[in-house]
């Protein structure tokens, strides 16, 4: 059975800025953390695009797969690119799935929207905890990419930042764990969780994660599986 995530996001940036970040493979990998690597394959004319990816989990220790992508544009200034993707990797999480980005112009931006269904690899009780976190790693990434257009930021700044800022919350929650009455450090702990990130530390948060529909691109339909 599938299993669906869905992420919408307002990027206040113009269109074709946003679509070379998300359509240029050297780009995408930068701010997408569910990718270490992602390798556009020669392709003829008129055919789709067929892509490799990676996710390193470990050094030496790399899952890969297969996939193919095309994009449309809309006159309504619209724009949707749909993908199909699969792995026969014995460590992969996603046995094979497919999905869309949807581009709308919106007045004060673009509303940058995903949907994308998947097949587990692991079987239904490890999809359980993994679907949650992939989900998490799709919103996070969506916004480092908002950063990254609305104010110049880097995705690798990003990292470091949300890295940076989880270590000190950790290292207050533990510090008052171990100097401060058991009520005080609950406290402490609780505003940790609690409190938003910086603006500009990515956020999961910021985005939307329920979908209003359940449409699907209509790309899909041209697109074999790989």
């Amino acid at each position: 059975m599938a299993r669906f995530v869905y992420v919408e996001c307002l990027v206040r940036a113009d269109m074709e800025a946003l679509w070379e970040r998300t359509q240029r493979p050297e780009l995408h990998q930068r701010w997408d953390l569910r990718f270490t690597a992602i390798d556009y394959l020669p392709r003829a004319d008129g055919e789709p695009q067929r892509f490799r990816y990676a996710f390193r989990l470990l050094p030496g220790l790399v899952v890969t797969g297969d996939g193919v992508t095309t994009g449309d544009r809309h006159d309504t200034g619209s724009r949707t690119s749909a993908l199909r993707f699969s792995s026969d990797h014995p460590l992969s999480l996603i046995r094979s799935g497919s999905g869309y980005w949807r581009y709308v112009q919106a007045p004060d931006g673009v509303r940058f929207i995903t949907r994308y269904g998947y097949r587990p690899g692991w079987g239904r009780a490890v999809d359980l905890v993994f679907r949650p976190l992939i989900g998490w790693a799709t919103a996070w990434s969506f916004d480092r990419l908002r950063l990254w257009l609305e104010t110049g930021q880097t995705p690798e700044r990003s990292l470091w930042q949300a890295l940076a800022e989880l270590c000190l919350r950790t290292l207050t929650t533990a510090i008052a764990v171990t100097t401060t009455p058991a009520a005080v450090a609950c406290l402490v702990g609780a505003a940790a969780i609690l409190l938003p990130p910086l603006p500009s530390t990515p956020a999961a948060r910021r985005c939307l994660r329920r979908a209003p529909h359940q449409g699907k691109a209509a790309a899909l339909a041209h697109l074999e599986t790989p």
